[in-house]
């Protein structure tokens, strides 16, 4: 019946018949068989045909969305048996969010692909609400979060400490004043966010709350980089990761505004769903403690 979800989802994903079958190297009547098939088993329709279009009906949603978590368990239930006389190789499905994803997870990457050459890692990197969700779906292995997660269903393990710093354009006018600033400076900045559901974002309002202020204008993007950009570019002031902005302060193109109280510390947070590791995720969890314990 693997192979049955494993078209089926395929079907749903590309939304034509043909167009699944090229990829899965069948047959459009083969394709057609399996679905029917599928169909058949599950005693319901799943799929709205027509010369257009596939699209999944109410019955198909549910089934759609067990699929894919049944073939995940499906991997790794196949990953832990293998690894009873295996190495640790094979594929994990690692999610991170945008700062740990993009400024610390690709040196992680590249000492474990040294280290373990047959461990093959696909990435995700969403921002912190959607690694949970993934996590929680079995559609990621482990998920490596900003913040700390409270959830009955979830294992979670801070892992390291993040500190956030307020930064600025190099020619911005709280820069020219001598002296440590103090947060009431900032309550008439400009401040450039990351979007809701974001870890970044989370941040900085716990921030705002910490120190009981709401800032006047908030401009939001859905990107790291480009809220660099446009700190450097004068638009506004952010509140960042120390890690995230590493290059930037080295080549002057935005610099640290020093406020009293700061840096403001948060936490990366490990997220797994099941007890039950292959030895490619126990590795990949070795190294990820080894390499932050290097900066601790």
């Amino acid at each position: 019946m693997d192979q049955h979800l494993e078209v089926f989802i395929k079907v749903v994903e590309k939304e034509n018949f043909s167009k699944a079958a090229e990829d899965l190297h069948m047959t459009q009547p083969a394709v057609s068989q399996y679905i029917r098939t599928l169909e058949e088993s599950v005693g319901a329709r799943l799929l709205e045909r027509s010369n257009k279009y596939v699209r999944l009906n109410k019955a198909g949603e549910i089934v759609y969305h067990h699929a894919k978590e049944i073939l995940a368990l499906h991997t790794k239930m196949q990953s832990l048996v293998d690894d009873l006389t295996n190495k640790a190789s094979g594929q994990i499905s690692i999610g991170a969010s945008y700062t740990f994803g993009e400024y610390i997870l690709p040196h992680i990457i590249s000492r474990m692909q040294w280290q373990y050459p047959l461990i093959r890692p696909s990435i995700k990197i969403q921002n912190t609400k959607e690694v949970i969700e993934l996590v929680r779906m079995h559609q990621l292995d482990i998920g490596i979060i900003e913040g700390i997660l409270k959830d009955d269903h979830l294992s979670s393990e801070v892992i390291s400490e993040d500190k956030m710093v307020v930064v600025a354009s190099p020619t911005h006018h709280l820069l020219s004043k001598l002296g440590e600033k103090r947060i009431s400076d900032l309550v008439d900045e400009t401040w450039i966010l990351r979007e809701e559901g974001s870890g970044t974002r989370e941040a900085a309002e716990n921030f705002f709350r910490l120190h009981n202020f709401t800032p006047k204008k908030i401009m939001e993007f859905g990107s790291t980089q480009v809220i660099k950009e446009s700190v450097e570019a004068g638009l506004g002031i952010s509140l960042l990761s120390r890690w995230a902005i590493e290059k930037e302060v080295v080549h002057s193109y935005i610099r640290i505004i020093h406020i009293e109280g700061l840096p403001f510390k948060r936490n990366f947070s490990m997220i797994t769903q099941s007890a039950y590791q292959t030895k490619a995720l126990k590795t990949f969890i070795e190294i990820v403690r080894e390499y932050l314990s290097d900066f601790s």
